[in-house]
């Protein structure tokens, strides 16, 4: 059994092994390809293993041999999944992983908004604290978040975390999720769209990309938003209209983003929120602690264990 790994660097730069992936067939891991290095490496694959490298349905039809596509990530939209279901083809991804470290990158972004700790921490380095007349200062307001509103979109286990920790924080925290839910914790209240981006002063979007809400936080919702509110986003660049949001940071409209992911990535150069008024964005790194990274391995291998054993585990369909 020929097994492909497609772009397995982000996954394992060096520091996680291989070694029980290898184990299960003739495994060919390569750091990244190219589109045009894409067929060569998988014309007579049986397994292919992909984070980014986007499977779509005029690949699957070039590819006979093709029976298992194994994403190392918990979004699967790089595999066309309906192609793949009607070819037989078995698409796993990898549920969960990530959940603490995503909620953690959340209320990292949040605190460096509330606090700028590096902002300070560099300016008494630079010696600013030394020559102050005052035994404190600070060069941005302090924000304390203890009864400040958080809003969550998408109540699935990251979304579920994240409103744990704004409760540990004394946070208020509304929701809205695509489809009701019955056992949210107390105090903890489900509202539609509108309401929770007008009464928070953080959003958080922890919501799979889909063909319904790709880039739905436009300038029509953006305008619904405290002045002071802060969007923050861990799940999917394609939620949000970059265009629409820049225009919003540099007008003040609100007072801040924090952003993991872009709609491209790498972005490009003129990408409008890399050089948006209030714009703090870090890259894609929620899902990168070692410890999920060492979990998405376990899991890429007990996912394919799984189909090898007749019993596919993590399929998603269409």
């Amino acid at each position: 059994m020929k097994i492909v790994v497609l772009d397995g660097f982000a996954l394992n730069p060096g520091d996680l092994s291989w070694e029980r992936l290898i184990d299960l067939g003739d495994c060919h891991i390569f750091d990244r390809t190219k589109p045009e290095e894409m067929f060569e490496r998988i014309s007579d694959s049986e397994v292919i293993i992909t984070n980014k490298v986007v499977i779509d349905k005029e690949l699957i039809s070039r590819l006979p041999k093709l029976k298992y596509i194994g994403v190392t990530a918990t979004g699967y939209n790089v595999v066309d999944v309906k192609v793949a279901s009607q070819r037989f083809i078995v698409v796993t991804n990898i549920p969960a992983y990530s959940t603490d470290s995503v909620a953690q990158l959340v209320f990292s972004h949040i605190l460096n908004v509330a606090n700028r700790v590096e902002l300070h921490a560099n300016s008494v380095k630079a010696g600013d604290w030394t020559i102050n007349p005052d035994f404190a200062y600070w060069k941005t307001p302090q924000i304390e978040l203890a009864g400040k509103t958080l809003g969550i979109v998408g109540f699935g286990r990251i979304g579920r975390r994240v409103a744990e920790i704004a409760i540990a924080f004394g946070m208020k925290v509304i929701f809205q999720n695509r489809s009701l839910k019955v056992d949210t914790p107390e105090g903890i209240v489900q509202k539609n769209m509108e309401e929770v981006f007008a009464e928070s002063d953080f959003v958080s979007l922890n919501c799979p990309l889909t063909q319904e809400n790709s880039a739905f936080v436009n300038m029509e919702l953006l305008q619904t938003m405290k002045a002071t509110a802060i969007l923050i986003n861990t799940g999917r660049g394609g939620l949000i209209n970059e265009a629409d949001l820049a225009k919003a940071l540099n007008s003040g409209l609100i007072a801040g983003a924090c952003l993991d992911v872009l709609s491209t990535e790498p972005p490009s150069k003129d990408n409008p929120l890399i050089s948006a008024k209030n714009c703090f964005i870090t890259p894609h790194i929620a899902w990168a602690t070692f410890e999920a990274r060492q979990r998405l391995m376990n899991i890429t291998v007990e996912n394919l264990k799984y189909y090898l054993s007749g019993n596919p585990k993590n399929v998603v369909k269409e």
